[in-house]
């Protein structure tokens, strides 16, 4: 029996350790084929699609014209050229001349600071106010609430180019005056938006508990509402900053944007129609480049807070 025994201890013990040692291969034993190994990770960077990819190819051009137009035009966008008017698109000219003799191109390309700075300030004026009325009414409830939403159903009410219509005639002509009035008819959105964010997460469990910990109104809608309120607000921002570069030219078109000679990219398509059936390129080079920046506009603007 003690043989047996001291058989048994001699014995290696039977440890997980030990069995999941693995056996070393041979110097002459082929690799593993790329299907048994082990996968790597994926980059956390995935490829962007190539809708999103030109969208953004689209923006940025547009913003560089705008920043610095002299360095893709270089001839003057208000100076026209004796003997050069109505010229067809060419290699003197890319998108052809004006009936003053005017280079389209450097018209088009000096418009973008108008049509984009216009829209970046009616995207500024209906994101604060509206954002200051839905806030208030969102976070005060009662007869402010009620007050304040009746007011924004009213602006709702009115057709938006009507309304701006009616703000630009009181306010006066020009790109400043148009973006202003394209930004108030845009307030009513952005307050029923943000209205609607404020109260869910006025709700939530930390803005409870943070008025509970003795902290005041302003400090705590400052500190966690209004912070917590704004993903789905900036992204309409950024959809309807779109739309604004729309309604602006819209409002060019019908001759209450910017005045002659600017060559805003309304008031362009406009200079242009009486000339349609013998310069066509007049409207349809910079209809083409509003509809360009419209819809890259709204395709980033898609792909904000969701998977492009």
């Amino acid at each position: 029996m003690n043989t047996a025994v001291s058989n048994a201890l001699a014995q290696p013990p039977d440890t997980p350790a030990a069995a999941s040692v693995p056996t070393p291969l041979p110097a002459d034993a082929p690799l593993p084929s790329a299907a048994l190994r082990p996968a790597l990770p994926l980059p956390a960077l995935r490829r962007l699609p190539p809708t999103l990819v030109l969208a953004w190819l689209v923006i940025a051009t547009a913003a560089l014209w705008a920043l610095a137009p002299g360095w893709f035009a270089h001839q003057n966008p208000l100076a026209g050229q004796a003997g050069q008017q109505l010229l067809a698109p060419g290699a003197a000219h890319w998108l052809g001349t004006d009936a003053l003799g005017r280079d389209l191109w450097a018209r088009v390309v000096h418009g973008a600071v108008h049509s984009l700075s216009g829209a970046f300030l009616a995207v500024a004026v209906g994101l604060v106010a509206g954002t200051l009325i839905g806030l208030l009414a969102g976070a005060t409830g009662g007869r402010t609430e009620d007050a304040l939403m009746r007011f924004v159903d009213v602006l709702l009410a009115v057709p938006s180019l009507l309304l701006s219509l009616a703000i630009i005639i009181l306010l006066g002509f020009g790109t400043i005056n148009a973006a202003i009035a394209v930004g108030v008819a845009s307030v009513a959105s952005f307050a029923r938006l943000v209205r609607s964010e404020v109260v869910r997460v006025r709700r939530s469990d930390y803005v409870e508990a943070a008025f509970g910990s003795g902290g005041r109104f302003a400090a705590v809608l400052w500190r966690h509402v209004l912070p917590n309120s704004l993903t789905s607000v900036l992204a309409m921002a950024a959809l309807q900053f779109g739309s604004a570069i729309l309604a602006i030219s819209t409002l060019g078109f019908l001759g209450y944007g910017a005045p002659p000679p600017t060559p805003e990219w309304g008031l362009l398509i406009a200079e242009g129609r009486n000339y349609i059936a013998t310069a066509w390129w007049l409207t349809t080079a910079p209809g083409l480049v509003v509809v360009a920046v419209v819809l890259a506009a709204n395709r980033v603007a898609a792909s904000f807070g969701r998977p492009a």
